[in-house]
């Protein structure tokens, strides 16, 4: 079983529209969308639940009104000013941090730590294979373990359905969701657009895959739209010894599709389509080579990674 992770330096690369034609591309796998904050992958593969789960992750306090005296204690000890007094203290769910510092002092034992649901985790059916992913609520933290279940929960499903693949789709960026997204995969793809913004990004990416040590692969997505920028980036890559594994042209029939609902793949004129295709049948052979690559120490020898300082 292998984990491909499909990441973008930056929102709006075409990094879901992607993997989506992928998921109907590619045979016996899984998908699993984690972008927790903002998923959208759910919007072109339609997933049909089949099992919904409580994300519960920390903390919030809360005040017994019965037994609270009103005393101001925990307005004065509270570093994020999310208690207010009225009749009795009373504590923002939105403001408080579960910090803990309340509960702790208050004289009568009034306010309570409950536990927070922050958000649901999903496994569904799709036209295209099962899909695991997860909805954070507005204004919650704790992406990174949430990200971290939903790979574990794929993980375990495809043990026991014996899948062969695991596509996954990154956040944006390179914050916590993308690091916890990083762990066991065997292999990253990273999606990249002609802008400057597009090929900062991109090095920011690569600076992560190397520092873990995870070898990494770009597609340039929308590339004839600034063929010089697209260019410099194929320069880049060739510096880094990252190989490019394709590039996709600007197609309207991108927006097309996503407006139906189905992948680009469907598509049997679309230059965008025929494109991904020939990236996919790339990916797969990387993919294949990666047992070759290992070494019997367990270093991934076929790859050039970065060396230790």
């Amino acid at each position: 079983m292998k984990e491909v992770l499909i990441l973008s330096g930056k929102g709006g690369t075409g990094k879901t529209s992607i993997i989506g034609s992928f998921a109907d591309l590619a045979d016996n796998k899984i998908m699993v969308d984690c972008d927790v904050d903002a998923s959208d992958l759910h919007l072109l593969l339609a997933p049909r639940p089949t099992e919904e789960h409580d994300f519960v992750s920390g903390v919030k306090a809360r005040v017994e009104a019965d037994k609270c005296n009103a005393c101001g204690m925990c307005i004065e000890i509270c570093q994020f000013e999310s208690i207010t007094m009225e009749d009795t203290a009373v504590i923002s769910k939105l403001a408080c941090e579960g910090c803990g510092v309340c509960a702790h002092f208050c004289p009568e034992d009034a306010i309570i730590l409950d536990k927070n649901h922050c958000g649901s985790w999903y496994i569904s059916d799709t036209d295209y294979g099962p899909l695991v992913h997860a909805q954070l609520f507005a204004g919650e933290e704790n992406s990174g373990k949430l990200v971290s279940h939903i790979k574990n929960q794929a993980k375990q499903l495809a043990e026991s359905t014996n899948t062969d693949l695991i596509l996954i789709d990154g956040a944006p960026g390179v914050g916590c969701p993308v690091i916890a997204s990083l762990s066991n995969v065997d292999l990253v793809v990273v999606i990249t657009e002609p802008t400057l913004s597009g090929k900062h990004d991109l090095e920011r990416t690569l600076d992560l895959t190397d520092h873990f040590k995870i070898p990494a692969l770009v597609c340039i997505n929308k590339w004839d739209i600034h063929p010089e920028m697209s260019t410099e980036i194929e320069t880049a890559c060739t510096q880094r010894n990252v190989a490019l594994l394709g590039k996709i042209p600007f197609d309207t029939t991108v927006v097309d599709c996503q407006i139906q609902g189905v992948p680009v793949t469907k598509s049997k004129t679309s230059p965008a389509a025929e494109a991904i295709r020939d990236v996919w049948v790339k990916l797969q052979k990387k993919i294949n080579n990666l047992d070759d690559q290992v070494s019997v120490d367990g270093s991934l020898a076929g790859l050039k990674l970065p060396q230790a300082k």
